[in-house]
């Protein structure tokens, strides 16, 4: 909890401004209320049915200096439309269905994002990730060297004194050496802008340094390769076993020579199956805080909610937007 009061204090100090683009579900209003009072950043609701003064009158949440804009009839509904028909014209979309998309209040939002009118974007309180995904990855796309859309949960566990950022919990199922190098250099950069500390990032399988022979070790040694590569000045190591990654004597004997061995901060699963049950059984059986999932791999960002989300929990997404953004 001291962390996401950190992180809230801070970006209250970045002076961002976050689309809230499901104005239908009164969770974002009663959080947008709460952005705008203790100065977390700027807030912009889209309110594509024209009711949220109504709804906000009868929950009894203030939207003083709160803006609120329907994206049908808006002054910028053409120029958005027009950027995405540029981006999206040689999958075969017409200017017609480019605008009728880009009406629709997550694209709308994310366009928002794109073209600098706002910071980031918080949505999936109503929407399904994989919809929130497709508005980000049509709209803002991806960020340098990066091959796919991700994400992590940072993990706050008892009895350690610094947090971890567990990937890719929720988006890839089964990446290939490529995709994994991806989301393990995009969790780097996320762990450092959320908890201010240096990444040391251990590409976990179930061998340590070739101790066990497999199809599967081949493909964590190959991503551990690639980010050596690409993302030289990282810290970075593997294949580790769990254990070898954060335990360090155990570190000591199974990888002596490692910079990263018993010392990681950020732990990269080999795919979806092991990342997702990791970090629910860190959270269960550890009573960790699991704050997630935080998408990352976007040029922008544009985070996603769970769908049972509380108030807090959208406030608390907006605060990590704004960490995020540049």
């Amino acid at each position: 909890m001291e962390l996401l009061k950190r992180i809230r204090d801070e970006a209250s100090q970045r002076a961002k401004h976050i689309v809230l683009p499901e104005g239908e579900d009164d969770r974002m209003i009663q959080a947008a209320e709460i952005l705008k009072r203790e100065g977390v950043c700027e807030v912009t609701i889209l309110d594509a049915k024209g009711d949220v003064p109504t709804r906000a009158a009868s929950l009894g949440a203030s939207l003083d200096g709160i803006r609120i804009l329907n994206p049908i009839g808006n002054e910028n509904l053409d120029r958005y439309s027009r950027q995405f028909y540029e981006i999206r014209k040689q999958k075969g979309i017409t200017e017609g269905e480019a605008k009728a998309t880009v009406s629709q209040p997550l694209f709308f939002g994310a366009m928002m994002v794109r073209e600098g009118d706002v910071d980031g974007s918080v949505a999936g309180a109503v929407n399904t990730t994989g919809n929130v995904l497709k508005a980000g990855i049509q709209c803002i796309g991806l960020a340098d060297n990066i091959s796919v859309v991700s994400s992590i949960f940072l993990m706050i566990v008892p009895d350690w004194e610094k947090p971890f950022t567990f990937a890719d919990c929720a988006v890839v199922p089964n990446p290939d050496s490529s995709q994994l190098a991806s989301i393990a250099i995009a969790s780097a950069q996320t762990h450092k802008k959320l908890t201010g500390d240096e990444p040391i990032v251990a590409m976990l399988s179930f061998s340590t340094y070739g101790s066990a022979t497999h199809p599967l070790v081949k493909k964590v040694q190959e991503a551990t390769r690639l980010v050596k590569e690409m993302a030289p000045e990282l810290k970075v190591d593997g294949e580790l076993q769990l254990d070898a990654a954060i335990i360090p004597s155990i570190g000591m004997k199974k990888a002596p020579n490692s910079t990263v061995a018993g010392k990681a901060n950020v732990l990269v699963f080999p795919d979806l199956n092991a990342a997702n049950i990791g970090y629910k059984l860190t959270q269960r059986l550890a009573k960790a805080e699991a704050i997630g999932p935080i998408i990352q791999g976007l040029r922008k960002p544009t985070n996603d909610l769970s769908r049972g989300c509380s108030v807090d929990d959208i406030v608390n997404v907006a605060a990590i937007c704004c960490l995020l953004s540049e």
